[in-house]
């Protein structure tokens, strides 16, 4: 065990670091800050919630005590793959640098562009920032980056899994050669490799734990349901929670899909328990509430995407419950490490469906271990007469639903036949109560409407002295009826016909030069 007075620091960040609680530094903290003192680049891989970002928050306040900020020119720069995490990186910073008069600012998306302008134009020691609103503000020139002498890269690999990689290939470029860069991440890909090696000056590599491993003091259980059905799993959570009910401080449960994180939300709620959803499409203000509630204990249930697996610093979550076994096994690990952290115990539960073999067997080969198994003694028929009836209704997958030119109703209640053999008054009526063809959609001819016309009692049969029915033109149109030159009827005006119109033209003499 290694104090923070051992690792260098100066008296006045010491003292900042005992006021939080905290004396004895982790691993990574132990090995990170004194090369970091030293000027010179790490590469830390470490398991989440091992305390990185005190390893680079500290020795870069010791660093930056000696110097002064220039307008729009930040000393150093935080880069972080999400709102909450870099608010966080903003919090312990605030909290560590209190002793000092070092300027800091926050650029994350959901907040209003002026409030971070303002902040800029008065200088910040240190930029924390998210890739996208970072480069928003350089390319609207409100931000030079030719002055950063200290440069962190905080999460690398969920820089990779979100996309970040070119965006932090672009800002290494607008930074000077020439600095120091503090390189965190939880796992070594190889495209992380390949970066560390391009912007990285001879790095010490620093390695506490092997990559991707759960920590000893987190419990794990997994819960086998016979279903995949979603109403099924949520029967699940639900007793997983009410199992214990008496040692659930608080606890995050993870969803894959943000679809989902709003339904599980609204049906904890339902069912009275005190729960809320957070994920990447809600605004920011809301999303920072949430967080604040459930970090002040106001709230008990937090449901969330993967959005919140990495680096948020939660030290009280007792439990993690994974709704959905996760597509990527290393993102397993970062769930369950949002609990059992600094030296506590935690518990974390995962439902797993029969869908789900693939998926359970990459966590379990990833994680070296097998959870212990816990039995739901539940009715699960419940679940099945949901599923039979979405069936019943036809409101199941794409791949269930009636072909074209069917309706969804049975097809007693659409298609009305008239029956050739019933009487005309009858036939009449079964044709006017039949509902009328949907537009757009072609009827199936094998499956015509009407199987016979029924005579009409409205319209007798046409015998050999009644006239034929007039042709029609090429519009759909009946033709005019051809009429003697002698019949001088006016369409149009019936029986009340002015007498001018009545009259016959005047007949013009022929001459003989005619």
């Amino acid at each position: 065990m290694t104090d923070f007075s051992d690792l260098g620091l100066s008296p006045t960040t010491l003292q900042a670091v005992a006021d939080t609680g905290y004396t004895t530094a982790t691993p990574i903290q132990a090995q990170a800050i004194p090369v970091a003192l030293a000027g010179r680049d790490v590469l830390g891989i470490a398991q989440t919630g091992t305390g990185k970002t005190a390893a680079f928050t500290l020795p870069m306040i010791d660093r930056l005590a000696a110097g002064r900020a220039k307008a729009r020119m930040p000393r150093s720069l935080v880069i972080a793959p999400t709102r909450e995490l870099a608010d966080q990186v903003a919090s312990s910073f605030e909290k560590y640098a209190k002793g000092t008069k070092l300027s800091w600012a926050l650029l994350i998306g959901g907040v209003s562009f002026e409030d971070q302008e303002r902040k800029l134009d008065r200088g910040v020691d240190v930029l924390i920032a998210t890739p996208g609103r970072l480069l928003d503000h350089f390319e609207r020139g409100k931000l030079l980056m030719t002055g950063v002498q200290i440069m962190v890269v905080d999460e690398a690999d969920r820089m990779l899994d979100m996309g970040f990689i070119p965006d932090i290939e672009r800002i290494f470029k607008l930074t000077p050669p020439k600095k120091q860069t503090l390189f965190f991440s939880a796992t070594m890909p190889p495209e992380i490799t390949r970066l560390t090696k391009q912007f990285l000056n001879d790095p010490t590599r620093i390695e506490v734990a092997k990559p991707a491993t759960t920590a000893e003091t987190i419990a794990q259980y997994v819960a086998r349901i016979p279903l995949s059905d979603p109403k099924a799993k949520r029967m699940a959570l639900r007793a997983l929670i009410e199992r214990g009910s008496d040692t659930i401080k608080n606890g995050i449960v993870f969803c894959n899909r943000k679809s989902e994180v709003d339904v599980v939300a609204k049906s904890l709620k339902v069912h009275g328990f005190d729960a809320a959803a957070i994920h990447g499409d809600l605004d920011q203000s809301t999303r920072m509430k949430t967080l604040a509630d459930f970090r002040a204990g106001s709230l008990k249930l937090l449901v969330a995407s993967d959005v919140a697996a990495r680096g948020l610093d939660i030290p009280d979550v007792s439990h993690v419950f994974n709704y959905d076994v996760p597509h990527h096994a290393d993102d397993y690990v970062h769930r369950i490490g949002r609990t059992g952290r600094a030296g506590r115990s935690g518990e974390a539960y995962m439902i797993v469906t029969p869908a789900d073999g693939k998926s359970l067997d990459k966590v379990l080969k990833l994680i070296g271990k097998t959870p212990e198994d816990v039995p739901l003694e539940l009715d699960w028929s419940q679940a099945q007469g949901g599923e039979r009836r979405r069936d019943e209704r036809g409101r199941g997958s794409r791949n269930e639903r009636p072909p074209r030119g069917r309706s969804r109703r049975g097809e007693d209640e659409v298609r009305v036949r008239v029956n050739p053999e019933a009487e005309p008054a009858e036939a009449a009526a079964d044709a006017a109560n039949a509902p009328p063809p949907r537009r757009g959609r072609r009827r199936p001819e094998a499956e015509p409407v009407v199987e016979a016309a029924a005579p009409s009692p409205r319209r007798p049969e046409r015998d050999a002295e009644t006239p034929a029915p007039r042709p029609l033109s090429r519009r759909g149109v009946q033709a005019p009826v051809p009429r003697d030159d002698d019949d001088r009827r006016i369409v149009g005006f019936g029986n009340d016909i002015p007498a001018f119109l009545m009259r016959a033209p005047p007949k013009i003499a022929k001459t003989e030069a005619e």
